[in-house]
């Protein structure tokens, strides 16, 4: 017996769910907040968490810094912009510092791209992208998702 979610959303179009149909989302990988000076989040977070962050890394070809801080199963990304060209100097110049990205982990980035994709949803690359934390990434458009940006993220297996 086949049950389906009737979903209206900001796409043009509203589409229909199957209940129960099977979906890559494993949990909430990590959240993503931009800052305009990494080293004084780094400092302000580890008070707030309790811990130091693990890892700093640079995405060259996003143009930004990110620092990675865990809190039990739980993962803050904080993204400093190194470049004006930056989507984070961009955002941080229009809506301030903050929350700027939630990311689900998934088992198959390509599939759940696929399955996305065929839901209506707007995805912000047509294939995945080298991100940081060893991860293969894609973006959904807030405009599809209720004015948030989603990521979801593969760990690239070695």
């Amino acid at each position: 017996m086949g049950f389906s979610l009737k979903i209206n959303c900001r796409l043009e179009t509203s589409f229909c769910l199957p209940l129960g149909k099977p979906n890559n989302m494993q949990k909430i990988e990590h959240i993503g907040i931009a800052v305009k000076d990494l080293e004084k989040a780094n400092s302000l977070y580890a008070a707030l968490l309790g811990v130091e962050h693990y890892k700093i890394e640079e995405v060259a070809s996003e143009f930004v810094k990110t620092s990675f801080f865990k809190n039990g199963p739980n993962k803050i990304e904080l993204l400093e912009a190194t470049s004006e060209e930056s989507a984070i100097a961009k955002f941080i110049e229009k809506k301030g510092e903050g929350i700027h990205h939630i990311a689900f982990a998934v088992e198959d980035i390509r599939a759940e791209m696929k399955r996305l994709e065929g839901l209506g949803f707007r995805l912000l690359n047509k294939e995945p992208k080298r991100g940081a934390d060893n991860k293969w990434v894609c973006f959904i458009h807030p405009k599809s998702a209720n004015g948030v940006l989603v990521e979801l993220c593969q760990d690239i297996g070695e």
